[in-house]
């Protein structure tokens, strides 16, 4: 059984990210994956990975656009909390999301509670961990990530999914469904994100990923013991 499955979106995060814990993930016997970007494919691509190596403990680890500054950029974030934007019904501020429909997006009931990650409606919370922040002073435990169908494209559009999370941190495309797939095959997650950049900002030249994957990876070295144990 692998200890920990890292898994990374996309293959130029991984490319960043993977020379800076494979001593740690090969040391351990773990084993980092791309999921694939995206709520589809990740929650897909997550299921088929858990399957196949039965890791006793998921890390979600990559890049996510921060809200309103409210995280600095070049630093990394641990998230207790998970949002789903964008499945429902309408667009920018005319959208609902699945619960405010009255609609529950995994089965009949409205709650799952597995391996310490509870499903309740459209938000996701996982369970307290000791992943902290790298870079950053504020303790993050309680901080929410919201994952979207498509990254805000400007300040309104961030402005448009502040108005259903206003709790929200940051942005990702990737860790609700993750989280969904862990639930249901009752396997322990962490999310740990490093912020890039601000949500809503397309110019790349204002982003900084390598400072974000940088982060992330000091984030996942502190944390030896929590691979060893698991």
């Amino acid at each position: 059984m692998t200890r920990v499955l890292v898994l990374v979106p996309t293959a130029f995060e991984l490319r960043l990210l993977r020379p800076r814990i494979e001593n740690l993930v090969s040391d351990t016997q773990s084993v980092v994956a791309n999921c694939g970007f995206g709520p589809i494919v990740a929650g897909i691509n997550t299921a088929r990975l858990l399957q196949l190596h039965q890791p006793r403990r998921v890390i979600l680890a990559g890049i996510a656009g921060t809200f309103l500054e409210r995280l600095a950029i070049g630093t990394a974030a641990s998230f207790s909390q998970i949002g789903c934007y964008g499945i429902g019904a309408g667009s920018g501020s005319a959208f609902r999301t699945a619960s405010e429909l009255g609609w529950s997006q995994w089965s009949e009931s409205d709650e799952i509670n597995r391996s310490g990650i509870e499903c309740r409606g459209d938000v996701i919370t996982l369970e307290t961990n000791e992943h902290h922040s790298s870079g950053a002073a504020d303790d993050n435990r309680s901080l929410m990530l919201l994952t979207v169908c498509a990254a805000s494209a400007d300040e309104t559009d961030a402005s448009d999914k502040l108005k259903k999370f206003p709790d929200a941190a940051a942005e990702d495309m990737e860790a609700w469904s993750v989280a969904m797939a862990c639930c249901l095959n009752d396997t322990p997650l962490t999310v740990i994100r490093g912020i890039s950049n601000v949500a809503g900002v397309r110019d790349k030249t204002r982003w900084n990923i390598e400072g974000a994957l940088t982060a992330v990876a000091d984030v996942l070295l502190s944390q030896h013991d929590t691979f060893e144990g698991e």
